[in-house]
């Protein structure tokens, strides 16, 4: 059953478009290339390091990210001691004139590393890669249960700059409904606690859709985080995905699930517009469907760094690294048994294992051209084709010439953008979770469905 469309009205929720290719697109590479040969006529002035973390003190019903419910003992030691063989193989694989204009730690929860390992993690990223984290942004994810003191405390001290904290909802019952066991008293005390540890720059998450979420409680959400006066606010639609938790529910026949995926949509559309036009009225600016930034806020990612063309560097068995020719990562699951698996593997593996890359998809000037316009487009301040041009020799009309025709058609560019501007209407940015899937390739689209759940 495809239902991409119901009737002839676009689904607005299709897929969450935070990098191209997605990992269900990646496959493992025969040749295992070293990374001495993919690194080395690459750009490495203004890299991006990420080091992931996968762990989690609890697995939320809609997460299908790459992380493990806990670590029995030694786990987690064991886990760093493989990120440093790792992160010194990928050094000199890149060479001494490798520098990074900004950095995260992510996962999983990277908090969940208690204090002194998160000391550890911050050498790795600094002694291990040579990331000034004093000196570039520094974002870290936390929860609310794993944002204590102590650890906040380090994290500021080694040069944190933004702290994202996942709340979802401040309501009880709602977050119980996303399988996301934390009361709102807990998440205040935690909000404190960040806000005391003086980190620049707050980032709370919350998420529309949830079952039993009204738009009376959507907007007490939001007024409870807007209380915290956050530099950041990102507003997520709840997705259901396979092997997940909310995910093992009770099929449906077509003509109903037709039905219930209409309403659902409709309302998640509801709600968005609804969280949309308040924080507009509270003084934030929308940066992309998702993204809200208060005025006057600190800027979150290295100034020398864009995502459309400069490389990754990730450290972690759940880490993406990008070049222009490759992206690479381990390999990928959502099944608890199969997550932990590779994590025991990537905990054995010795130094010179990591010098290769094993799973990825190869990046073709077609694909490139996707992915430039597609991490552009998707921001609300739009995307000037002349750099587009500067990069490919051609422009994006010539390119996706029937893609953007079907845009327009719908609504979905504005047309006030200033001349030879492509940018999103209101409209546009609301569908930005189908316009992204519109632009994926026909050979990303077919390994995408060729891939075998995990």
């Amino acid at each position: 059953m495809n239902i991409s469309t119901l009737g002839s009205t676009v689904r607005p929720y299709q897929s969450y478009v935070y990098a191209y290719p997605h990992k269900t697109a990646y496959r493992p590479l025969a040749d295992r290339p070293a990374l001495r040969e993919l690194w080395a006529a690459e750009p490495k002035d203004a890299l991006s390091l990420y080091l992931h973390i996968p762990f989690c003190e609890v697995r939320c019903g809609f997460c299908n990210l790459f992380t493990r419910i806990g670590a029995p003992e030694g786990l987690v030691t064991a886990y760093l001691d493989a990120l440093e063989r790792q992160a010194g193989a990928v050094r000199e694989a890149l060479g001494e004139d490798a520098r990074f204009a900004a950095a995260a730690f992510g996962g999983g929860t990277p908090t969940f590393l208690e204090a002194a390992e998160l000391e550890l993690l911050c050498d790795i990223a600094e002694k291990g890669m040579g990331a000034d984290l004093a000196a570039v942004p520094l974002s870290v994810e936390a929860s609310p249960a794993t944002a204590t003191a102590d650890r906040l405390a380090v994290l500021a001290g080694r040069g944190t700059t933004r702290l994202s904290l996942g709340v979802q909802s401040f309501v009880d019952a709602e977050a119980r409904s996303a399988v996301r066991p934390q009361r709102r008293a807990d998440v205040e005390a935690a909000l404190g606690r960040i806000r005391d540890a003086g980190i620049p720059v707050l980032n709370i998450d919350l998420i529309y859709g949830i079952d039993g979420q009204t738009e009376d409680s959507w907007r007490r959400s939001l007024d409870a985080a807007l209380a915290w006066r956050p530099e950041e606010l990102y507003l997520y639609p709840l997705y259901v995905r396979p092997l997940t938790g909310l995910g093992r529910k009770e099929a449906r026949e077509p003509e109903a699930e037709w039905a219930a995926e209409a309403e659902w949509d409709e309302r998640r559309l509801r709600l968005y517009r609804s969280g949309r036009d308040q924080l507009l009225a509270h003084g934030y600016e929308q940066v992309s469907m998702r993204m809200f930034r208060a005025q006057g806020a600190p800027a979150t990612s290295g100034e020398d760094y864009a995502c459309q063309t400069d490389g990754m560097v990730g450290l972690g068995c759940g880490a993406r690294s990008y070049t222009s020719a490759l992206h690479y990562s381990f390999d990928y699951a959502v099944d608890m048994r199969e997550i932990r698996g590779i994590i025991d593997d990537f905990v054995s593996r010795p130094a010179a294992d990591f010098a290769r890359a094993e799973h990825g998809r190869r990046m073709t000037g077609d694909e490139a051209r996707r992915r430039h316009l597609l991490q552009s487009v998707l921001q609300a301040e739009g995307m000037d084709p002349a750099g587009y041009r500067a990069r490919f020799g051609t422009d994006p009309a010539e390119d996706f010439p029937v893609e953007l025709a079907r845009f327009a058609a719908r609504g979905w560019l504005d047309p006030d953008a200033a001349p030879g501007r492509l940018r999103l209407s209101p409209e546009g940015l609301a569908h930005s979770d189908a316009l992204g899937p519109e632009l994926f390739s026909p050979a990303v689209r077919a390994a995408m469905a060729a891939y075998d759940l995990k």
